[in-house]
């Protein structure tokens, strides 16, 4: 008896979103094969669903929920399709106390009408970066058309506010852009060598620049390339040629060694006149 009434409530626990899916791939899709298996297949859903749609009772008020690529994504072969990336959900504070408590002031007090846009700026700056960092702390990397959805600002706008914060702080943004090297950004290849030539170790410039010990080799491996050939007189045409970089490029390094070693530049000012 006691046995039969247990059988009876075990039954409804058993009717679970994950049983239906079971269920619903065994006889709508006529899956054939292991039972194992399409239990997996329920599972891996179930982690999807938790993935895209994470329990909102913890998100506060300005919270936004977002889908974006995760930090775990190695940089896009050609012909990698946006939707082939693995995505992460992140939990954004896209609206702080701090920023109505600004806004509040900003109403009651009357500013200097001329420092409007300038301090509108640097509040914008203030919450890019927020937004930036609180993503790639929970593994997400932001584009800057994310940033430009995120915040109602143009594509043009979200290029300058990354140049303000990367002009006046010495950490990067880990965008995804910068993590995953997409296109030419000379902002991130400064800090890199400047951390270099302090004598910092690849690993610890990569975990102070929040990059990969690859990238930072990839960009310390192009700079000394770079001083390398200024150190034996080759010109900018020559140091295209035989790099097999752009100019562009070549010009952003070459600045960088002038920098760090300013005698090269009169070496190279003394080749050129004895060519």
């Amino acid at each position: 008896m006691k046995s039969e009434r247990k059988d009876r409530y075990a039954s409804i626990p058993k009717r679970s979103f994950r049983n239906s899916i079971v269920h619903h791939l065994e006889h709508n899709y006529k899956l054939v094969g292991s039972h194992k298996v399409i239990q997996m297949m329920a599972d891996d859903i179930m982690d999807l669903h938790k993935e895209y749609y994470p329990d909102t009772s913890t998100v506060g008020s300005g919270s936004v929920v977002w889908q974006t690529t995760s930090a775990t994504e190695k940089k896009p072969s050609y012909g990698k399709r946006v939707e082939d990336q693995k995505i992460r959900t992140v939990i954004l504070p896209l609206i702080t106390p701090e920023d109505v408590e600004y806004r509040m002031r900003s109403h009651y007090h009357v500013e200097n009408k001329g420092n409007n846009h300038a301090k509108q700026a640097e509040r914008d700056v203030e919450v890019l970066a927020r937004l930036v960092k609180s993503a790639f702390k929970q593994g997400g990397l932001l584009t800057g058309a994310e940033l430009s959805v995120l915040m109602n600002r143009s594509l043009s706008a979200i290029g300058r506010y990354l140049k303000m914060y990367h002009e006046t702080h010495d950490d990067i943004l880990p965008t995804k852009g910068i993590i995953l090297d997409q296109g030419s950004r000379p902002t991130h290849k400064a800090p890199i060598v400047n951390l270099y030539e302090q004598g910092i170790p690849d690993p610890d410039i990569a975990r102070l620049t929040n990059h990969t010990i690859e990238s930072v080799g990839h960009y310390l491996r192009a700079y000394r390339n770079v001083k390398m050939m200024m150190n034996k007189g080759f010109n900018l045409i020559e140091m295209v040629r035989v790099s097999g970089k752009s100019r562009s490029t070549i010009l952003q390094y070459r600045e960088l060694v002038y920098q760090y070693h300013p005698d090269l530049k009169c070496t190279e000012k003394n080749s050129e006149e004895n060519k």
